[in-house]
């Protein structure tokens, strides 16, 4: 009798073991730390009120370095819902400059595919996915669910925007002056292209993403109010009629505001990823990007025993993609600059090709080189 309960004890007592870290958010961010952890030989929980397949506002196309984190983590994508991309276009008027990636494709996806895809991948690894259990609170030994706590050595925020964990832990920044929103939609009509079109409008931008070969997403970034898809459509009469009579292929989804400021990432044994994380825009594309970076370089921290290694890895991956993202909303609110820009980045081609390999991440800085950079300038002067 005693030998059955004493086993009994030990059964119990490793069923209420921590895990090694438990993620509010089941969204790409969160996934793709579930991921990683697996990979590592961790243990981890995901907790999101919602269910799969989870959809979200977003631009929907991978730059090649996030298409290449996707790969490393084994996630692979069915035929016929991901559309490859080579490049940038932006087309602003009678004005439009083509740039190509250096090394490697983008991949323009549907989040539904993106998501289904993470999951499986996650549960795949033994990824303990608690979908329709929703976070109600930070705990000192984990967090607060309606089912019981949740024990972990480490607490992930991965909840987004508008994330509660990082109020809850004190790091939510102050709110920003100016107001950016996104809206989304789909179309049921072939792509015309394999580039990535960004269309410049008043105060207003249209992002035109492959994500499938009958498939194109369209997002509009806009800043002060929030408006409707169509009324801000109608600011760009070409892509407006290119598109007229094709079916709708979605509900308009919308997010924002955009810019959201923090703290810090790390306080404690719990860390932000993702757009929980600190967000800027959407201008660049590179949310995705950034958050898988994020994922590696947490767990990475993690098996270290040192998540003020993440922040300072944090601070590297954002620092980038943060100042380019800055310059391209400064271009963005003066549209002559913007249109002198386009201008001489569609004189010279290879040098917006070169810029497009930086901002992926496939080239380093310096590769711009002093001719490069002084060139550029001078276009933007002399136009």
């Amino acid at each position: 009798m005693r030998t059955r309960k004493v086993g009994a004890e030990l059964a119990s007592a490793q069923v209420e073991a921590p895990l090694d870290l438990v993620i509010v958010g089941g969204g790409p961010a969160g996934l793709a730390t579930a991921i990683e952890a697996r990979l590592a030989g961790l243990t981890v929980a995901v907790l999101d009120h919602a269910r799969p397949a989870i959809d979200k506002a977003c631009g929907e196309g991978l730059m090649p370095d996030a298409a290449a984190r996707l790969a490393a983590l084994g996630v692979e994508l069915p035929p016929g819902e991901s559309f490859p991309f080579r490049g940038i276009r932006y087309v602003d008027g009678d004005l439009a400059a083509e740039g190509t990636f250096p090394r490697a494709l983008g991949l323009g996806v549907r989040r539904l595919a993106l998501h289904r895809a993470l999951a499986a991948r996650a549960a795949a690894l033994g990824a303990d996915l608690r979908w329709g259990v929703a976070a109600r609170g930070l705990l000192p030994e984990g967090v607060e669910t309606p089912a019981g706590p949740v024990a972990a050595r480490c607490v992930v925020g991965a909840d987004g925007l508008g994330s509660r964990v990082r109020r809850w832990a004190g790091l939510e920044g102050p709110a920003a002056r100016q107001r950016r929103f996104g809206v989304r939609r789909h179309y049921r009509l072939r792509p015309w292209s394999d580039l990535v079109e960004v269309h410049w409008g008043p105060a207003c931008e249209a992002y035109v993403t492959p994500v499938a070969p009958e498939q194109v997403g369209v997002a509009l970034l806009w800043s002060g109010e929030a408006r409707g898809f169509d009324d801000l459509l109608g600011r760009f009469p070409a892509l407006a009629a290119r598109l007229a009579g094709a079916p709708v292929d979605s509900h308009d989804r919308g997010s924002g505001p955009l810019r959201r400021r923090v703290r810090g990432v790390v306080r404690g044994s719990l860390a932000l990823v993702g757009d929980a994380a600190g967000y800027v825009d959407a201008i660049t594309g590179e949310g995705l990007a950034i958050a898988f970076h994020q994922a590696a370089a947490l767990v990475a921290a993690l098996r270290a025993g040192d998540l003020a290694a993440y922040a300072a890895a944090h601070r590297r991956i954002a620092r980038l993609p943060t100042a380019i993202t800055e310059l391209m909303l400064a271009i963005e609110r003066r549209p002559r600059l913007r249109r002198r820009a386009i201008a001489a980045l569609a004189a010279e081609p290879a040098l917006f090709s070169r810029l497009l390999g930086i901002h992926a991440r496939a080239l380093p800085p310096r590769r711009l080189g002093l001719d490069g950079a002084l060139r550029l300038a001078w276009r933007l002067i002399a136009a």
